[in-house]
Parts: C-alpha cells; sequence; structure tokens
C-alpha cells in the first residue's frame, strides 16, 4: 500500500469526509497548516508537524500544542512569500513524503484555490505525487499520459485545463468526448465536464502541463 502524507489546510473541511481520509490506513503522517490545526484540535486528532503563520489559528489551540505535546511546530511571519499551504507542501518534500493528500485547499476563496492548484506544480518538478481532494473534487497535475479506469475513478466526470499555455497533440480516447491531436487552449471551455464512454479513459500529449480534476455532485455519486 503507498502510504500517504496528508495536508491539513484552513479551508473547506468537510467533517465526515476528513476524518475518513484522516483515519484511513493509507494515511501515516498528517502536517497542520494554519487554520487545519483548529479542526485537528476539535476532533482530537495529533499532526506530525504544525507549519503556518497562524494568524486564523485561536491563540489557546496553538498553546495547546506548544505546553502538551511534543509536535514540531514552525512559525511563520504574517508577511512572508508564500502561502501557508505551499509552506505544508514544501515541508513534504524536505522530508522525503512522496505521496501528499491536500485537505482544506478549496472552499470560498477563488484565489486561494488557485494558489493551491498552482502549488502543486512545486511537487510535480520535484517528482512527488500530489493532490488537493475535497468531498467533491480531486485536482492534480499531469506532464505526461494517464489512464483512468471507470472502477477507480473519484467521480463520473472529469475535466481538463492546460496549465502553462497551449498544448498540442491532445488526445482523449474512451470518454463521451473523445479528441485526436487538437490543440488544448487557455481559452475556451471544450474540456470541461467530460464522462467515461468505457471502463478506461486515455489522456495522452507529447508535452506539456495539464491541471485535471476529476469531480462529482455529491459523495455518493460514482
Amino acid at each position: 500500500m503507498n502510504k500517504r502524507t496528508v495536508i491539513v489546510s484552513g479551508g473547506l473541511l468537510e467533517e465526515a469526509f476528513v476524518l475518513d481520509v484522516l483515519k484511513s490506513e493509507e494515511t501515516e503522517f498528517i502536517v497542520a497548516a494554519d487554520r487545519g490545526l483548529a479542526f485537528l484540535y476539535e476532533h482530537q486528532i495529533l499532526p506530525d508537524y504544525i507549519v503556518g503563520d497562524f494568524d486564523s489559528t485561536p491563540e489557546e489551540v496553538l498553546s495547546y500544542y506548544r505546553r502538551e505535546t511534543k509536535i514540531p511546530i514552525r512559525k511563520f511571519n504574517p508577511v512572508k512569500d508564500a502561502s501557508d499551504t505551499e509552506i505544508a507542501l514544501r515541508l513534504c518534500l524536505e522530508l522525503g513524503r512522496g505521496n501528499v493528500v491536500i485537505l482544506g485547499a478549496t472552499g470560498n476563496r477563488a484565489d486561494h484555490l488557485w494558489a493551491n492548484v498552482q502549488t502543486l506544480k512545486i511537487a510535480m518538478d520535484a517528482g512527488v505525487k500530489a493532490r488537493i481532494l475535497d468531498c467533491c473534487n480531486q485536482i492534480r497535475l499531469l506532464n505526461h499520459a494517464v489512464t483512468l479506469h471507470r472502477e477507480d475513478a473519484f467521480g463520473p466526470y472529469f475535466s481538463v485545463f492546460p496549465l502553462a499555455g497551449a498544448v498540442e497533440d491532445f488526445n482523449i480516447s474512451g470518454a463521451k468526448y473523445p479528441l485526436r491531436h487538437h490543440l488544448l487552449t487557455p481559452y475556451d471551455s471544450l474540456c470541461v465536464s467530460n464522462e467515461f464512454a468505457e471502463d478506461e479513459v486515455e489522456i495522452s500529449f507529447p508535452k506539456g502541463e495539464v491541471i485535471l480534476m476529476e469531480t462529482r455532485d455529491t459523495k455518493q455519486e460514482l
């Protein structure tokens, strides 16, 4: 089993879903990023590392972990050049964690979500598997072909967007809306909300980087 590291950040944390992830046998290491620490405190879960500027973490929560535990804490100045989620991800790379799931990276703030999606590039460049996860979305970056299996799919829908400019010779097979030798650009919504037509969907392109979003309307929708 490929054990994972989970970053708990300060965005949307749907209680039942997050607890399922944290308590799964697949999770072996937990990093609390700023306000994500309050969720862990509320549910009496001890992280393995705590990072952030803590400008949105209740002081009594941080004081508890300082006073009652020996968990390493890295505190940063609120005037800094990286988000708390990016700091947590860079820590995971520093610690040699090879499979990272980020919870609390989505929510009301679209700017925070987009910053977190871009942060995934740091992990991809380091050769580390990383993804953003909430109860309805799984977001990851690709720089190579991938095969999606219906039986293992996160949800019934998937969307693809270029990360850093147009992607030439982009292909999708096995889907409701297949593509061959397409120029994938940042300026249209052609590749939004595709679906499986066969048991396997293959996404391929010779070079470039894309954002893959696997989605569902509800947690139970498969």
